[in-house]
């Protein structure tokens, strides 16, 4: 089965100041893919992923999505046409329900501004679709709970489940698993397998297990280049991602 190019990244600069972030970064995710971007801290992860996402824009570059130049659509436009992003920290309202969070991101999604919440909880076809995204992400047993409420890794469960109320294309994942116990982290790990197949995804994470476990490409960022790119087989015997990222770990996650 052929699979089309779903994000085309293609020469990517970012500076901050004389700090070069991003060094003419490519990266190719294919539409119904898990492609996992790994690499060293301060290699550019973060920033690739703002770039991608629209809260930073580059100095040089270019960015497609599903056929469109997104370069410079700002943030909201980017999420209107499917490229949705959870945070490495959560983002979500701690002194509303689970339902609720959700409501409104699938309200915020329909186009409507915040001044609706009264309305929204009127709304039984939104209230319909939340409760299906919250089911979704395992959280059917918290959801009148307050989000403030939940667990470290429940509260990640609900961020992904708030990316997923836009019914995104792509979903930019900042590491999903940071903060997390054992237990959280396979949770976590099952959720993102069982989405494969309805929505692409990009994941950042350090976790290499999970990586290794989730990833059908991954692709290797260091100092701010693709320095290899590949099936997780092809990234744990690449001599220069070792090197540079891996080491002992690539065996540890066999």
């Amino acid at each position: 089965m052929t699979h089309s190019t779903l994000l085309h990244v293609e020469g990517l600069v970012k500076r901050f100041g004389g700090l070069v972030a991003t060094d003419h970064a490519h990266l190719q995710v294919l539409a119904g893919e898990i492609h996992a971007l790994i690499g060293p801290n301060g290699a550019g992860k973060t920033t690739l992923i703002h770039l991608m996402s629209g809260v930073l824009a580059p100095n040089a570059g270019r960015i497609h999505f599903d056929g469109i130049d997104i370069t410079h659509m700002t943030l909201p436009a980017r999420v209107s046409h499917g490229l949705a992003r959870s945070y490495q920290i959560t983002s979500i309202f701690k002194r509303l329900s689970v339902l609720d969070n959700i409501a409104l991101a699938v309200q915020a999604h329909a186009g409507h501004s915040f001044d609706f919440w009264r309305a929204a909880r009127r709304d039984t076809e939104r209230y319909a679709l939340a409760a299906e995204v919250v089911e979704r992400v395992g959280l059917a047993a918290q959801i009148q709970r307050l989000a403030g409420a939940l667990s470290h890794g429940e509260q990640r469960q609900l961020e992904v489940g708030l990316a997923l109320a836009t019914r995104p294309k792509l979903l930019l994942l900042d590491e999903p698993m940071a903060g997390m116990g054992p237990d959280e982290s396979e949770r976590m790990v099952s959720l993102l397998q069982s989405l494969r197949g309805e929505t692409t995804m990009l994941l950042v994470e350090h976790d290499m297990n999970a990586v290794f476990r989730l990833a059908d490409r991954i692709s290797t960022l260091v100092y701010g280049k693709v320095i290899a790119c590949g099936t997780p087989d092809d990234i744990r015997a690449h001599p220069e991602v070792r090197a540079a990222y891996l080491g002992d770990d690539a065996e540890e996650a066999l």
